[in-house]
């Protein structure tokens, strides 16, 4: 397969997306049902062209084709295939064809489970995927082609970026990439009502499955690189609040606020204006996060590009999605229909609460974000924002979310009344009361105990939910069983992604209580940490596939019991003429021994060797929580009245029907 047929796949992906934006739209206008089913025609025609054009680059990295200046500046003969594979998409032109060929994975999606969508509703939704699609694959044919050729060519390549050869980056950009461009789906279905002039319980039905798909996705791919920065970056460290990190954050904050919105609008037909806005604001979001790394704006060791025609043309997209967006919105929302009344105390109210709580903390990290490069280039002054800001900033807005995360679920629609929900509470309540005790005693901080309490105080809830839906303890056990049994997998789903959220919460709580050291000592010596004992027992020198390695053993014991033997080490890839660290660590699922190796001193005779020392404690929780919050936003999806049956929607006089 030759990198000129990959380039070929592209550009033809690239012409069957501009007729898929075209040809439905004009259809959908003047109710011609021929041009109408073209769109998933088109569809699948732009995701078979593109993977075609995806597995043309992966035969060039992997059969080593340095006629190719993306294989070029990116692999080597020795590079492991894994990371030859893996490659593609770890740097900036693969991920942009991986970006395009994820949308067009997401128009095929659409075009093939949309069977039950009105036609006209399916061919706008369609049309602006296909638009979106035709932006980003002109953007891999003009400035950022992957199959460019170079001449002649040379028998070797540059090699990867030593921090990206690593297994976590074989699932990591592929799984945060289908967050990111997954949040499209509903960005379509907001533009095509906006276009249609009707928002309806039907919409909802039909946004929220995709919403909760593209959040479970992000979820998995946020925790993922967390977890890389973790164990890779060698610092200790799980969250550097680094803005590309924060531009995968800021999406996901939105998007939780849409997927609880949407719920409004299918089960009230209320805040239907508020859901077309976040469907819009949210890709709008994941659309600024590929401009902030691509564009040079933002240095990071996530970021992929410092090129300014890219970042021009990436701002010029940007300017057509959002701006053309938000101008449609300006124009079209108006006209919506307002949903229906509902009380400050009931499910409604406090969903409204959620989503304000969330859309604070995401203009909180947005501003901690943007601030310091608009200061720069508009008056070159260089301001740092870091973790003190955010975390005095985000954390008492989370306090009150966890709080009324509690209530919610367990609240009626319409109207409630708050005395029957917190009787029902009384258990949750003296367990989180507990909690803030046990808190109060083991950590130091405002801050880290009332989140601490307050995550304590969602997992409770969270279970005391399920508890009273199968009438647990109130009825015999084997009834209670048979109520779970036909209990809806999407109450499941729920209850376990709000406890997800507590038990990340718990781990990050606990988190700000590690304890670390950094010694320099010979071979043989012992440093003492958390009631540990760390003795460095050898380095040696070990070869490896495309570096050399300086690998250390540190045996760990406790009350002179040998827990664990660790063996950080140090790699120097000669090509790249770079260094890595290779952490390791130990963990029994409550705290992390975590040992990183560093420089040596001194002569042959006489060596010492700098150690990064940690104990963490419940850090392994963090990226459980995560786990857990996507599992139960797949275990909703797995919810037969997410997948079928969506209400058809009613006639509206003097509207023309969109079968």
């Amino acid at each position: 397969m030759s990198p000129e047929l990959g380039h070929f796949a592209l550009a033809l992906a690239c012409a069957f997306a501009f007729a898929q934006t075209i040809l439905p739209l004009i259809g959908a206008q003047r109710r011609d049902r021929r041009l109408m089913t073209m769109a998933p025609g088109l569809a699948l025609g732009q995701v078979i062209a593109l993977g075609a054009s995806f597995l043309c680059l992966i035969d060039a990295a992997i059969s080593d084709d340095f006629s190719v200046a993306n294989i070029l500046e990116n692999s080597a003969v020795t590079k492991p295939l894994l990371y030859k594979i893996t490659g593609v998409w770890g740097n900036h032109e693969g991920s942009i064809l991986l970006w395009a060929l994820i949308l067009g994975l997401c128009g095929a999606a659409v075009a093939a489970f949309g069977r039950n969508l009105p036609a006209a509703l399916r061919a706008r939704v369609l049309a602006v995927l296909g638009g979106v699609a035709a932006g980003f694959e002109l953007f891999c044919l003009t400035t950022s082609d992957p199959f460019d050729r170079v001449w002649p060519a040379p028998l070797d390549g540059q090699g990867m970026n030593p921090l990206l050869q690593d297994p976590g980056l074989a699932f990591h950009p592929p799984i945060l990439y289908t967050g990111y461009v997954g949040f499209a789906v509903p960005f379509a279905f907001a533009i095509a009502a906006l276009i249609e002039g009707r928002v309806d319980a039907a919409w909802g039905r039909w946004v929220r499955p995709w919403a909760v798909a593209a959040w479970a996705f992000l979820t998995c791919g946020i925790a993922l690189g967390s977890w890389w920065s973790y164990y890779v970056l060698g610092w200790g460290g799980y969250w550097f609040w680094d803005p590309v990190e924060n531009a995968s954050l800021i999406p996901w904050l939105s998007g939780t606020a849409l997927m609880h919105s949407a719920i409004v609008v299918e089960k009230r037909e209320a805040l239907k204006i508020w859901t077309v806005l976040l469907a819009i604001a949210t890709f709008s979001f994941s659309l600024s996060g590929t401009f902030l790394v691509r564009s040079g704006i933002l240095n990071s060791v996530h970021a992929f590009a410092n090129d300014p025609a890219r970042g021009i043309f990436i701002l010029g997209l940007l300017g057509l999605v959002i701006g053309g967006s938000l101008a449609l919105f300006a124009w079209r929302a108006p006209s919506l229909t307002a949903g229906g009344l509902f009380s400050p105390v009931s499910r409604e109210g406090l969903l409204v609460l959620n989503n304000i709580l969330l859309c604070s903390i995401c203009a909180v990290v947005l501003t901690g974000t943007m601030y310091p490069p608009f200061m720069s280039l508009l008056f070159g002054k260089t301001i740092s924002v870091g973790k003190p800001f955010f975390d005095a900033a985000t954390i008492p807005l989370a306090i009150p979310l966890f709080a009324f995360m509690g209530f919610g679920p367990m609240l009626p629609w319409k109207r409630a009344q708050m005395w029957p929900v917190l009787r029902r509470l009384w258990i949750a309540a003296l367990a989180t009361l507990l909690a803030f005790a046990v808190a109060t005693w083991s950590l130091s901080g405002v801050l880290p105990i009332l989140c601490a309490t307050g995550a304590v105080w969602v997992i409770a809830t969270s279970a005391t939910d399920i508890a009273n839906r199968v009438a647990l303890f109130r009825i015999p056990l084997g009834q209670s069983f048979n109520r779970a049994r036909f209990l809806p997998r999407a109450a499941f789903g729920a209850a376990l992604a709000h406890a997800g959220v507590g038990v990340s919460a718990l781990g990050l709580a606990a988190m700000s209580q590690a304890q670390h050291k950094i010694v320099e000592v010979p071979v043989g010596q012992t440093e003492s940490l958390a009631g540990y004992d760390w003795t460095l027992a050898n380095v040696k020198t070990e070869p490896g596939p495309n570096y050399t390695a300086l690998v250390g053993t540190i045996e760990v014991r406790h009350n002179g019991h040998l827990v664990t033997v660790m063996h950080p080490s140090k790699r120097s890839f000669n090509a790249q003429n770079q260094t890595t660290t290779e952490v390791s660590i130990h963990t029994n699922g409550f705290s992390d021994l975590y040992g990183v190796i560093g420089d040596k001193h001194g002569d042959d005779a006489h060596p010492t060797y700098v150690l990064r020392l940690h104990y963490n404690p419940l850090a392994p929780w963090m990226w459980l929580g995560a786990l857990i919050m996507a599992f139960g936003g797949a275990l909703s999806l797995s919810d037969r009245r997410m997948r079928v049956g969506a209400p058809r929607r009613a006639p509206v006089p003097n509207t023309v029907a969109a079968e």
